[in-house]
């Protein structure tokens, strides 16, 4: 069955850098986009990035623009999330999320799996 396993949240300091993991199993990861959202507490879901299925596009939340970088490894099966220059404003739990198609978009009904999310905590 397919899983999505997020790894590599917890607490940063502001200013401070992680990165995120999404491992992959249970279908053809090159064939398909994938995308980090996340869940501030109280707020809607709000699209991070994505990036297609060969990794020749992606796209990004303008709240994360010049701070987020989104790859990929296809022969790892992994989707990544490099986080720099980490705000308050970041704290959220953070999800991968399987595109049907090879774009990645920020439409939520273009994904039919998710993981389980991962919280990401910025404070001082």
């Amino acid at each position: 069955q397919v899983q999505l396993v997020e790894s590599g949240g917890g607490l940063a300091q502001p200013g401070g850098s992680l990165r995120l993991s999404c491992v992959a199993s249970g279908f053809t990861f090159s064939s398909y986009g994938m995308s980090w959202a996340r869940r501030a507490p109280g707020k809607g879901l709000e699209w991070v990035s994505g990036i297609r299925s060969d990794g020749s596009d992606t796209y990004y939340a303008d709240s994360v623009k010049g701070r987020f970088t989104i790859s990929r490894d296809n022969a790892k099966n992994t989707l990544y999330l490099q986080m720099k220059s980490l705000k308050p404003e970041d704290t959220a739990l953070y999800y991968c999320a399987k595109s049907i198609f090879l774009r990645a978009t920020q439409q939520e009904y273009e994904y039919d799996y998710w993981g389980q999310g991962i919280q990401v905590t910025v404070s001082s």
